[in-house]
């Protein structure tokens, strides 16, 4: 099977970047797509990223990929499922499952829908972004794969192996409270730390001449794109929560050490939490 027509919902970092690895590894595609921003679809049009703006697929296509705010990804899979062809399959992008998989289990179409998340990005956004190895090698996680039609599973694969992607596969819930954990916590830290240097910079105005590269891979993230992760925080509270409930308690435990004086169990600390480092090397 060779994938020859993709429609793309969402052309910023993972939409355009789909689209870029799909183009390389099959030449002949036709990749049509739409965006809510238009100065983006010309931006697609003019970074080859799509071969021509559409608001609707044809009729025949291969994967509509749905790569918009996890807010707005519900409504459009409903509306999506509605208009197309028992051949399409439809995939999202979003960083969340359980409410997505939810809005859609009872759809007369659920069959043509896939729940994807492919686990890759940059703290960059829009097309501009989009780069045409960024999902290569990189772990694609499937949700409720066995509610999806096997013929329609197949066009899944076709792209993913062309990507070599690693599949996972995950419950929904699972997916969204380990990803509260392994990456949204993660930007909540970074925006955090952006933040209250930020604000000591008020009366200090030279803090980020001592700014080194460890402050600045630390902050990466916080250059995320707020219009994404507001959602994303939304969509994800109670999972949130829970990460940062436990992320506060052990800062307020490692300052309370401070406080104390009690360096050996700062040490402890940080010498268990070393074993990360060699968590992090085995998942490469």
């Amino acid at each position: 099977m060779e994938l020859r027509k993709i429609h793309i919902i969402g052309l910023g970092l993972l939409g355009g970047s789909f689209a870029l690895g799909i183009k390389k590894a099959f030449p002949s595609v036709k990749i049509s797509g739409t965006d809510r921003n238009p100065t983006h679809l010309d931006e697609a049009i003019s970074l080859g990223i799509i071969d021509k703006k559409s608001d609707n697929p044809p009729q025949d296509t291969d994967i509509i990929i749905i790569a918009t705010p996890v807010h707005t990804i519900s409504a459009l899979l409903q509306k999506t499922l509605d208009e197309i062809q028992p051949e399409t399959l439809v995939m999202d992008f979003g960083s969340t499952k359980e409410e997505i998989c939810k809005a859609i289990s009872q759809h007369p179409k659920r069959q043509n829908y896939l729940a994807a998340h492919p686990i890759a990005g940059t703290e960059y956004s829009g097309p501009a972004a989009a780069l045409p190895d960024l999902l290569l090698n990189k772990i694609m996680i499937l949700c409720e794969l066995e509610k999806t039609d096997l013929n329609l599973k197949a066009k899944a694969y076709e792209a993913f192996e062309a990507l070599n992607m690693k599949i996972r596969f995950m419950e929904p819930h699972d997916h969204d409270n380990q990803l509260a954990f392994v990456s949204h916590l993660s930007h909540i830290s970074s925006f955090m730390l952006g933040k209250t240097v930020l604000d000591k910079m008020e009366n200090d105005k030279n803090i980020f001449n001592m700014a080194g590269s460890g402050f600045a891979s630390t902050v990466r993230l916080a250059k995320s794109s707020p219009d994404m992760w507001t959602p994303i925080m939304q969509e994800n509270k109670t999972n949130i929560l829970e990460a940062l409930n436990g992320y506060i308690k052990n800062l307020i435990d490692f300052r309370d050490n401070l406080v104390n004086d009690e360096y050996e169990e700062l040490f402890d600390k940080m010498k268990n939490t070393n074993q990360i480092g060699n968590i992090l090397d085995l998942k490469k």
